[in-house]
């Protein structure tokens, strides 16, 4: 079997995004297909976050009153 040495490299497949990642050899798909798993990454964090908050907050209400 001949090499096409016009043929597209195949690529690895991703498995994700790595931030720093090098970009330039993605289509406007794979790009996204990034942002959308990215932003729900997100959306991900920031629920976790609130809930670590409300947790914070309570512990917090609940020290502050039994100590007086």
């Amino acid at each position: 079997m001949a090499l096409d040495p016009f043929a597209d490299e195949p690529r690895p497949v991703s498995k994700g995004h790595e931030i720093g990642q090098e970009l330039s050899l993605l289509s406007i798909d794979e790009i996204d297909e990034r942002i959308a798993l990215l932003e729900q990454e997100i959306a991900r964090l920031k629920e976790t976050r609130a809930g670590k908050e409300s947790s914070r907050a309570a512990a917090s209400a609940f020290f502050k009153t039994s100590q007086a």
